[in-house]
């Protein structure tokens, strides 16, 4: 890590998670050093009609512990009891690793376009990103709070940075989980308080990274001068 803060002219990290882990246990020297930046990943924004949601409990990624899908299946099964009016919409896959969860209303779409699964976050009310590891960054929470969703997240990683407004489950278990996806069904007021912030508070756009990418290329110019 030292030698590349003494060799390279810049480093950038796509969030402020992944910054900490490469500073970490290094002199201030370098911790503090104007070579570190971080510009986050974005996503461009829609005009989402919340009227239009469906009660619809939406898990993307692959289907295997890393990603929680483990944690999501046990979650979901009891909701899906109680709660006879909601699906849930599970898009991925996992050759990998065999885990296997049965619903009549619990929907297993497999692998699907981008442009699909952002079609299904724009009629998902709740959409839960329960990572067991430490994700870098997170693009499913992203995608999900741009597209006006309830965002559920672990405080796994770099999660936490991807949304604005959303429940972050600090205590990684199936009933918590459980427990705050009932929370936001069975309090509509709470879910479209967050669905609307999450839309109105959504900052990290295409927009907004291309201006951070277009100042360290003035930046560059002006040193290259």
């Amino acid at each position: 890590r030292i030698y590349l803060l003494q060799n390279l002219d810049k480093i950038i990290f796509n969030s402020e998670w992944s910054k900490s882990r490469f500073i970490k246990n290094l002199p201030n020297t370098y911790v503090n050093s104007n070579k570190l930046q971080i510009i986050k990943q974005s996503i461009d924004t829609k005009k989402i009609n919340l009227k239009k949601k469906n009660k619809i409990v939406t898990f993307v990624g692959k289907l295997n512990s890393a990603k929680g899908y483990d944690i999501f299946g046990n979650a979901i099964i009891p909701v899906l009891n109680d709660f006879k009016n909601w699906t849930a919409i599970v898009i991925g896959d996992e050759p990998r690793e065999k885990i296997i969860f049965n619903h009549p209303r619990l929907k297993i779409l497999g692998f699907q376009s981008h442009k699909k699964v952002l079609k299904y976050l724009e009629k998902t009310s709740i959409a839960v990103v329960c990572s067991r590891w430490n994700e870098p960054f997170g693009r499913t929470s992203l995608e999900a709070a741009s597209r006006g969703c309830g965002v559920i997240i672990s405080n796994r990683g770099g999660l936490k940075e991807t949304i604005t407004d959303g429940i972050v489950v600090n205590k990684f278990t199936v009933q918590n989980f459980s427990k705050n996806i009932k929370k936001l069904i069975t309090n509509p007021k709470l879910l479209l308080k967050y669905q609307k912030n999450s839309l109105k508070n959504f900052y990290l756009t295409n927009k907004y990274a291309s201006e951070q990418i277009d100042n360290y290329r003035r930046q560059l110019i002006n040193i290259d001068k």
